[in-house]
């Protein structure tokens, strides 16, 4: 999952054109292989042995693009989309280190609309595909998960293209996440994620090492979960073209906050999620509104 790295790809086609004449290796910056905020409520809670898909629904838009001083650099700038993203789990009896074992894979399907002064253009189709393993535990009070995951390049892309939704090169990153539920329905969840990017062979251009957490603090209810859901991304390392570091390191960063409510129907669980960004350097400042369903086999 990915959506900042969509969103952005296009208009740093037009503000590195203000900075320098490599216009071409502009769409890697503003990049990142996996979105921010779509984990909340019970993001550690990895359910029991058995087979479950989730739906992640994102409609996301931006009319401003930051520069590494929070200044909006591009005029005329936006971009809506719409992606869908599907996400197969399946958790084994299998025992390690006292955890469950488990597999999953994650496919995005987007839909991306772009406009500025370099024109407008369309892209629809499958992002980049994330597979991973993970071992989990759970407590009294607390539940763990950890585990690796690797995005695979296979969304379109091409250069020369205003939009891109796939990213070209592959992306590793680890995963550690918890959530800690009281005996009287307090909830404090959060999943932390750390982006390893390998270079882009058609740009020669690296994105640096990347940071970034989703979370939840709520209260659980009867029938219905109800809190705070937010996101914070920086990127560690710079971002290097042929090898050298490329202008000032051109390293994003930006939080983002909302409400969260959810609540389960037979075996039907439904998240809805309002976020709004601040703090944001290098990327898009974008509003997102989000629907997710669980279903379990």
């Amino acid at each position: 999952m990915k959506m900042n790295k969509l969103i952005t790809t296009v208009v740093m086609c037009f503000s590195m054109m203000m900075f320098s004449a490599l216009t071409s290796f502009a769409t890697e910056n503003g990049n990142q292989a996996s979105v921010n905020g779509p984990e909340g409520s019970m993001a550690g809670a990895i359910p029991p042995p058995g087979m479950y898909l989730l739906s992640y629904t994102n409609y996301f838009h931006s009319d401003r693009f930051n520069d590494s001083d929070g200044n909006s650099v591009v005029p005329g700038f936006e971009v809506t989309g719409t992606v869908e993203t599907l996400r197969t789990v399946f958790v084994s009896k299998q025992k390690f280190l006292g955890g469950n074992l488990g597999v999953q894979a994650i496919l995005p399907f987007v839909s991306l609309s772009v406009k500025n002064p370099l024109g407008s253009d369309t892209k629809s189709g499958m992002g980049d595909l994330c597979v991973g393993v993970f071992d989990s535990w759970h407590f009294k009070n607390w539940h763990f998960a950890f585990g690796p995951e690797v995005f695979l390049p296979i969304g379109d892309y091409d250069k020369n293209d205003i939009a891109n939704i796939g990213s070209n090169y592959y992306t590793f990153e680890p995963v550690f996440a918890f959530t800690y539920l009281s005996d009287g329905g307090f909830e404090v969840s959060s999943k932390f994620m750390y982006n390893i990017n390998t270079e882009n062979n058609d740009t020669n251009y690296k994105s640096g090492d990347e940071f970034h957490f989703d979370g939840f603090v709520g209260q659980h209810f009867k029938k219905i979960t109800t809190g705070f859901n937010g996101y914070a991304y920086k990127q560690i390392t710079d971002d290097k073209l042929n090898g050298d570091k490329y202008l000032d390191g051109n390293k994003g960063q930006v939080v983002g906050v909302g409400p969260e409510i959810a609540f389960n129907y037979h075996q039907i669980g439904f998240h809805f999620k309002l976020h709004k960004e601040f703090a944001v350097e290098n990327k898009a400042v974008t509003d997102k509104l989000w629907f997710r369903m669980n279903f379990s086999f």
